[in-house]
């Protein structure tokens, strides 16, 4: 019955991306992140969904080429095509260049298809439909792993869909730490009073269920979430009493396997997980000091790359750190590039922020602009102890800073230019 409902939802959206692209952006998301098909048990779960539906966006793009936005200009988009072509560099030297291909396609295809989402999205209904799409196709399991914690008194581990990029306990919990401040923008923005209800339950269930995960370093992104979420926020008061609350709160009602690894945040030293992460960050390390600057290429977790490299070789890990996946896959130059896509993203939010603050009418993008920092501030923190480098929600707030940055820019200029003035002007020119 499920690959029945997953075939209907796609296959019946074709006629719809055909006629507008923008559906299909949509449609590509939830299907590259929140996987449905992977739900399915028979013949739908291997389906290419999503490249069905990348075809038919691509060919929906050339049918309406005349309505397309202009490509922006901007430092973080520039950046980030960089990035994906320096992601072509180090496979050229890999220790394993037959294992390359596969890996690299995966993260070329998600920034491909973002690169296309700038010429898709202009205006502020299709950022609000993105953000809705991007938060509740994670926020589903969030909701679920939050009633499972609740029920189960927090004695499992809560873990995401089988097969996604987020099917393990800590890619969940950092997704869902992500997407609460994108929550919380949604709720303020929402004139329905029992949709802001909904909307505050599920923030509270996705909290929820990240502390049922069990996952230390979702834990510390929690935290930082926290702050920067009560920086950021206009009601400080609220949200403080909330973020003071929370972590009491979570420590009482949790069991003694959940408080007892947390507490071992303090003891890593003493934690064979802990070490082994340890283990693969100083062999990223050595990795792209000798290969400098490019690095050893996507099949880096492999026996003889830690016999040269790691000081336990026989302890083979991915990297489990945004940071050091990316230094010891495509060198300092590859981290210096993916630092300089999110830095960039975050000076474009922070620009907005500045700017929309005190402008009637702009309190919408002031908001997306605040709650995205507290989304990049949680996915900073938590990603540290994660391979999630290539997971694909990230990358969209890239071009959501660039969309947001360009709508409050002409905005800006419209209001100390309005057109009445400059008819005006010509007028008596």
């Amino acid at each position: 019955m499920r690959d029945l409902i997953i075939a209907l939802a796609v296959f019946g959206s074709i006629p719809f991306i055909l006629r507008n692209p923008f559906i299909g952006l949509l449609v590509w998301v939830w299907l590259g992140i929140m996987s449905p098909h992977l739900l399915s048990w028979g013949w739908a779960h291997n389906m290419p969904f999503a490249q069905i539906v990348a075809i038919c966006t691509l060919a929906s793009v050339l049918f309406n080429i005349k309505k397309l936005y202009n490509f922006p200009k901007d430092r973080a988009v520039i950046a980030l095509i960089v990035f994906v072509l320096w992601l072509g560099v180090s496979p050229l030297f890999s220790f394993h260049p037959e294992q390359e291909f596969d890996r690299w396609l995966q993260p070329v295809k998600i920034i491909f298809m973002i690169l296309v989402a700038l010429v898709l999205v202009g205006n502020r209904e299709q950022l609000h439909k993105l953000v809705w799409v991007l938060v509740l196709s994670v926020g589903i399991f969030g909701i679920k792993g939050g009633l499972f914690t609740i029920t189960s008194g927090g004695s499992y581990r809560v873990w995401g869909p089988p097969g996604g990029a987020i099917s393990d306990n800590n890619s969940l919990a950092l997704a869902l730490i992500m997407i609460i401040p994108l929550f919380r923008y949604l709720q303020m923005h929402t004139e329905d009073i029992w949709a802001k209800r909904a909307i505050l339950v599920a923030m509270v269930l996705c909290a929820i269920s990240a502390i049922g995960s069990q996952s230390r370093g979702a834990f510390l992104g929690m935290a930082a979430m926290g702050v920067f979420l009560w920086a950021k926020s206009r009601k400080k008061g609220l949200i403080g009493l909330l973020t003071l609350a929370a972590l009491p709160i979570a420590w009482l009602l949790m069991p003694e396997s959940w408080t007892g690894r947390m507490s071992s945040i303090q003891t890593y030293d003493q934690d064979a997980s802990a070490m082994g992460r340890i283990n693969a960050w100083t062999m990223a390390w050595n990795l792209a000091v000798d290969r400098f600057p490019i690095g050893g290429g996507f099949a880096v977790d492999n026996a003889d790359v830690y016999l040269r490299y790691a000081p336990d070789p026989t302890n083979i890990l991915v990297a489990h750190s945004i940071y050091f996946q990316i230094l010891g896959q495509h060198g300092f130059m590859g981290l210096a590039l993916f630092l300089m896509v999110y830095g960039f993203t975050w000076f474009n939010f922070g620009w907005v922020v500045r700017h929309a603050k005190a402008v009637s009418g702009m309190e919408w993008a002031y908001d997306l602009a605040a709650m995205s920092q507290v989304f990049l501030a949680g996915y900073g923190v938590g990603g540290a102890f994660l391979n999630m480098a290539f997971f694909d929600l990230p990358y969209y707030f890239v071009i959501i800073s660039v969309i947001l940055r360009g709508l409050v820019n002409r905005e800006l200029a419209t209001m100390r230019y309005p057109p009445s003035s400059l008819q005006t002007n010509q007028l008596q020119s």
